[in-house]
């Protein structure tokens, strides 16, 4: 890839906040119904009573948000014609609003009108990113949206707003920003900018996740992991991902397992196909993972297994997070994962992230990964 674009302001803590709503009249807030009955959108809606703003809430984003969510939020900013429009939560909130603002814009000029991100897990990197993944639950299946009007004009990366995501939420939102971060760094159209932003995402996710994991009120290690995902965000919204991700998104809208979990179920499989550690000759990629293990202090004497070092380091961390090592510890019975595996194939070879996986692989190599992660029995990511 020849070109990196960031376009979002990225606003570190809350304080300038402020400044950027100063002077609006009306603001429409997209959430979840967690967020809004809590009280924790009262993060927003206070700084707007200071300012005599009116506001309108949509709550109604639930995971994995859907058509007909996002469909409810179009017709309520066309009504409410708002002067700027807040993404508050985690991946999902911050994806409907994408697609809200997207689709919104066709039939009313959006030019004007703000979209502010405001992450409430340090996990998607939605916040700075080109992507926004939609779920069709008809067909069961998620659609990602890629397109540069996606990107939020700022990003608010305030820590104090992550104190209580309770530890397996804190896991597999920081596996997900691991996921980014290896994803865009190996991947088909990766440069010198984004390769810069992956590996400091991945030093930060390597100091500092198991300790916000551990210790939840650690505000710099969750400051840290807060900025990591940003900063994975911004590399793989401009070099793309993979084949985990591709994966992972036809798992998800399969099983119903959760995103970033089922990232961290399949990345070391993945991982070790991409980098050949299961063929008799090296890849490439198994070079880029060998660059990641020296970044972590992780090399070896020899290419293998400086891949396989870093391979099983990734399955470490989720040992001692209790992410499940397989797709049947996640909960899925064989007979539904029988059922689920040419969909899901299916998916995953047509989804766009494959694009870009830095090994080229056919559906059939797509099923025998599945299978693999489903048992849990390959012999290179076992610690």
């Amino acid at each position: 890839m020849n070109r990196f674009d960031l376009h979002t302001k990225i606003l570190i803590g809350g304080a300038g906040l402020d400044e950027v709503l100063r002077g609006m009249h009306r603001v429409f807030i997209v959430t979840d119904k967690f967020m809004a009955e809590s009280g924790a959108v009262k993060y927003l809606t206070d700084r707007l009573a200071a300012q005599h703003a009116e506001w309108r809430i949509y709550s109604e984003v639930g995971p994995d948000p859907d058509i007909s969510m996002i469909s409810a939020g179009v017709g309520m900013v066309l009504d409410f014609a708002p002067e700027a429009v807040i993404a508050f939560g985690g991946g999902s909130p911050i994806d409907a609003a994408k697609a809200i603002v997207y689709f919104a814009a066709r039939e009313f000029d959006m030019h004007d009108c703000p979209f502010i991100a405001v992450p409430t897990t340090s996990g998607t990197g939605s916040e700075v990113s080109k992507f926004a993944v939609i779920t069709d639950r008809d067909k069961g299946v998620k659609y990602p949206l890629i397109d540069d009007s996606l990107l939020p004009d700022y990003a608010v990366l305030d820590a104090e707003l992550t104190k209580s995501v309770p530890p397996k939420v804190t896991a597999d939102t920081g596996i997900d920003v691991l996921t980014h971060a290896i994803e865009a760094y190996v991947c088909t159209e990766a440069n010198s900018f984004t390769d810069a932003l992956a590996e400091k995402a991945m030093e930060l996710v390597y100091q500092n996740l198991l300790t916000a994991y551990q210790s939840p009120n650690d505000m710099e290690a969750r400051q840290n992991m807060h900025n990591a995902s940003c900063l994975a965000g911004a590399a793989f919204s401009n070099a793309g991902l993979g084949l985990c991700h591709s994966m992972a998104h036809a798992l998800g809208a399969q099983a119903h397992v959760a995103h970033g979990r089922a990232n961290g179920i399949l990345l070391p499989y993945v991982m070790s196909f991409n980098a050949g550690c299961d063929r008799s000759a090296l890849t490439k990629t198994a070079e880029r993972y060998a660059e990641l293990a020296a970044l972590l202090e992780l090399q070896a004497t020899n290419l293998r297994q400086s891949a396989l070092n870093l391979i099983r380091t990734v399955r470490r961390f989720e040992s001692k997070m209790g992410i499940p090592h397989s797709i049947r510890d996640a909960g899925v019975s064989a007979a539904d994962f029988e059922r689920m595996l040419e969909p899901m194939a299916e998916a995953a070879i047509a989804d766009r992230c494959t694009a870009t996986n830095p090994q080229s692989c056919t559906k059939e190599d797509i099923i025998e990964i599945y299978r693999e992660a489903y048992t849990g029995r390959s012999i290179l990511v076992r610690t």
